[in-house]
């Protein structure tokens, strides 16, 4: 071989042989819809007095498994339920958009930790409604459609009276069931309590209906003044439904005798 071969020779292989050096193994491929989120699957329906009150709570996970990251928000859709002779969910005008959910900007929406809640006052009495949900990331790729929540409009029970009196040591509150209408029956009451310049908040104190008609509030700050109202809790046709908020009360620690 000349001398001119072995030259080029030395400059050329490093080149000949730099692609080969990439062709060992590699990782398997993703598929696209293995970084899409996963579904929404706790999508659910509450009816609070005249609205109905969707909750959900973030997806923490990729299809694939992996960590969500770049989540923008949500899409909630809605549609009527119509008789058998006539419903077609699978039509495609059977749901109608309801809510574009942005997470850095969440007008009408409250989240409470990894959980959002929205309220649907758009809602007909002994009208059936049906709800799903879509996660989308910042790059725009949605999820797989949540899980189906559903509820039919019925009539709310009636709020209690409230009245409160003030103590050293708690504020007692008692409130006044007003008679429910016949086909439901009143499982007890929820209790909300704020302060200045909060919102109304989204859980009630009492991690279940208080079935009595009284309660008293031992957990405050003294020179603090709480408001509250309560809602009845009823069954009707087989569904748990809140009253509408009854009148607010307020009141703050006394001074000890």
């Amino acid at each position: 071989m000349g001398q001119l071969a072995r030259t080029m020779l030395i400059i050329l292989l490093p080149l000949i042989l730099a692609p080969l050096a990439g062709c060992g193994k590699k990782g398997p491929l993703i598929p696209p819809e293995a970084l899409a989120p996963a579904a929404v699957s706790d999508l659910k329906l509450a009816q609070k007095g005249e609205f109905f009150q969707l909750f959900w709570s973030r997806p923490a996970k990729e299809e694939g498994g992996g960590p969500l990251r770049a989540l923008a928000g949500f899409r909630i859709f809605k549609r009527e339920v119509l008789p058998p002779a006539e419903d077609c969910e699978a039509c495609p005008d059977a749901y109608r958009l309801l809510k574009a959910v942005d997470l850095d900007y969440l007008q009408e929406v409250r989240r409470s930790g990894d959980l959002f809640f929205y309220n649907d006052n758009d809602v007909r009495l002994g009208k059936t409604y049906q709800y799903k949900a879509v996660a989308v990331k910042k790059d725009g790729t949605p999820s797989r459609e949540s899980n189906r929540a559903r509820r039919t409009k019925v009539e709310p029970p009636l709020p209690p009276v409230l009245q409160a009196a003030s103590t050293p040591t708690g504020i007692n509150l008692e409130f006044v069931a007003i008679p429910f209408p016949e086909g439901g029956a009143i499982q007890g009451y929820n209790i909300y309590r704020w302060r200045a310049g909060e919102a109304v908040p989204i859980n009630p104190l009492n991690d279940r209906p208080v079935t009595g008609n009284t309660f008293e509030d031992l957990r405050l700050a003294r020179g603090t003044v709480y408001t509250y109202a309560v809602r009845t809790v009823a069954s009707v046709a087989g569904e748990s439904v809140e009253s509408v908020p009854s009148n607010e009360v307020s009141g703050a620690l006394t001074t000890p005798d």
